[in-house]
């Protein structure tokens, strides 16, 4: 089942639950699923806003009530975490609102800011207000972009297999490249 049938068949709830799991390609197909008319943009983008807010949330407070035994755990995290926490405290306003647009970060980012000794109410505030921008950005992404991803995701299916030859044939050359520079 691909996201596309799997929101179509439970609609906001299956919007609701994929922006907990996954993100990104949830919300732009469901802006995808928008411009058909199957879902209505402002609901989309005030499902993704709260999913994605309440798993937030989550993270910080995990991070206030556990973050400490999980980073000492891992030693090798330390000047890493520091690094961002110094980063948390001087560009903060910016911090949290943008990392939810980088990738990899937004899980651990709430988490760290949580160990920071960051308000609360301040981290709600600003993190509502960056659900609300990401939110709005991605499902709108999938909207007004809608007839080229649906052009696109039709001829993928045609084209599939030259797609996969023309990644995997420069691919192959490199590997065996390599391995005959090795052999000698």
């Amino acid at each position: 089942m691909t996201f596309e049938s799997f929101i179509t068949s439970y609609g906001y709830a299956a919007l609701f639950a994929g922006v907990l799991l996954e993100g990104e390609t949830v919300v732009i197909v469901s802006g995808l699923l928008a411009y058909q008319g199957d879902l209505r943009l402002s609901l989309v983008i005030l499902i993704a806003c709260t999913g994605a807010f309440l798993v937030d949330q989550a993270m910080f407070q995990l991070g206030r009530h556990k973050g400490q035994a999980i980073i000492e755990r891992r030693p090798q995290w330390r000047s890493r975490i520091e690094s961002v926490r110094r980063f948390l405290v001087r560009y903060h306003i910016v911090a949290i609102i943008g990392y939810r647009f980088i990738y990899g970060m937004r899980t651990v980012a709430p988490l760290l800011i949580g160990t920071s000794g960051f308000s609360t109410r301040r981290f709600m505030i600003l993190n509502m207000i960056s659900t609300f921008i990401w939110a709005s950005v991605v499902a709108c992404a999938g909207y007004f972009f809608g007839s080229v991803i649906r052009l696109f995701l039709e001829d993928v299916h045609r084209y599939q297999w030259i797609i996969v030859l023309v990644i995997l044939l420069p691919a192959g050359m490199i590997w065996f490249y390599r391995y005959r520079i090795r052999k000698q």
